[in-house]
């Protein structure tokens, strides 16, 4: 069983920044593929970006160039850094982890943090 812990939500002005991290408990979090999610009210959930295992990381175009994903597998712990924050960033922010193992495809989900952009 694998549990990730959101922090890093708030309110913030447009233009801001914040950096959210997620905390996986458990041995697969370096051998995993870590997502970031986010849903508006109203909206569907949506992917932000993702990160590899081996550190490669793609990103909603959208959002490309404002999000940066990063990890540091000694901590267990995947980062998203948000700069030049907008109004319609406001959402849920969830953590997403998925890792296959040689009897089972894993895939867990934090309980998300939520992210305010407004002034």
């Amino acid at each position: 069983q694998v549990q990730l812990v959101e922090s890093g939500g708030g309110l913030v002005q447009p233009g801001g920044s914040l950096r959210l991290s997620c905390a996986a408990s458990g041995s697969i979090f370096s051998r995993a593929t870590m997502g970031w999610y986010r849903q508006a009210p109203g909206k569907q959930r949506e992917l932000v970006g993702r990160i590899t295992s081996g550190g490669r990381t793609n990103y909603a175009t959208s959002l490309k160039g404002r999000f940066t994903i990063s990890r540091d597998n000694a901590k267990n712990t995947v980062y998203l850094q948000m700069n030049s924050l907008k109004p319609e960033d406001t959402a849920v922010y969830y953590c997403n982890l998925r890792a296959a193992t040689i009897i089972d495809e894993l895939d867990y989900w934090g309980q998300g943090t939520q992210v305010t952009v407004s002034s």
